[in-house]
């Protein structure tokens, strides 16, 4: 592996650089280097965060174990990772689960459906068609609790942000935006196009981890009628 950027983030974390593009070959790297930090946690370790092309390592500077004269903490804790980093490839990858998630797609849970298939040349059954149709990878978790930013989804159902979000999106909401799909697990604001909604919670307060999902999971949307979607609900819209 070629040398690591590693980068001081504050008093008490590091940012690593993977490269610069989004892609699956760069994330695998973000994923295999959690999973040995998380495998083989130093003196201080508090937990990393994967991101698409960077992960960022969070640490107790007052537990570091530290000799006196070891630099700063950001300097010590960098030779450390950078060593735990070193034979990185050699390190397992870490099982990749696929989760189903069920959609139902348009009416009143997708708005935009309409929008994105006209705006691409196609009809609301072949986006439906080309979102369910291939994994797409969970590169990083963001902006919501358990909000997951899937990339990679094909150009030919691509579509541009809301000029004006709407300032309330229901909590399952599957929206785009460019080649990105992803999905409210709150209510929240949002500019993305929605083109469907899943009957699952996705943000779990009660329960451990509280996040259904994690980076570096699978996903494949199946579409489900809305009598599906309300059974799977449990009733709730």
């Amino acid at each position: 592996m070629k040398q690591l950027i590693i980068d001081a983030m504050g008093d008490s974390a590091l940012l690593i650089q993977f490269g610069e593009n989004i892609d699956e070959s760069t994330n695998s790297l973000v994923q295999a280097a959690a999973f040995r930090l998380e495998q083989h946690p130093f003196p201080g370790f508090q937990e990393c965060v994967p991101s698409f092309t960077t992960l960022t390592v969070y640490y107790d500077p007052l537990h570091l174990n530290q000799p006196a004269d070891g630099g700063t903490a950001f300097e010590f804790v960098r030779t450390i990772v950078a060593g735990l980093l070193q034979n990185m490839e050699t390190v397992p990858a870490t099982e990749r689960e696929t989760i189903e998630i069920p959609v139902c797609y348009g009416g009143e849970y997708g708005p935009d459906l309409a929008y994105v298939a006209e705006a691409n040349g196609l009809d609301e059954e072949d986006v439906i068609k080309i979102h369910t149709g291939q994994d797409l990878l969970v590169y990083a978790l963001g902006f919501a609790p358990g909000f997951p930013y899937l990339g990679g989804i094909p150009e030919s159902i691509a579509a541009p942000r809301k000029t004006t979000p709407r300032l309330r999106i229901p909590a399952g909401s599957i929206g785009i935006a460019g080649t990105q799909t992803g999905i409210y697990p709150l209510e929240t604001p949002g500019g993305w196009q929605i083109i469907g909604r899943t009957p699952l919670a996705l943000f779990r307060p009660d329960q451990d981890p509280p996040v259904l999902l994690k980076s570096g999971q699978w996903i494949r949307f199946k579409a489900v009628s809305f009598s599906e979607y309300t059974r799977l609900a449990g009733g709730r819209k």
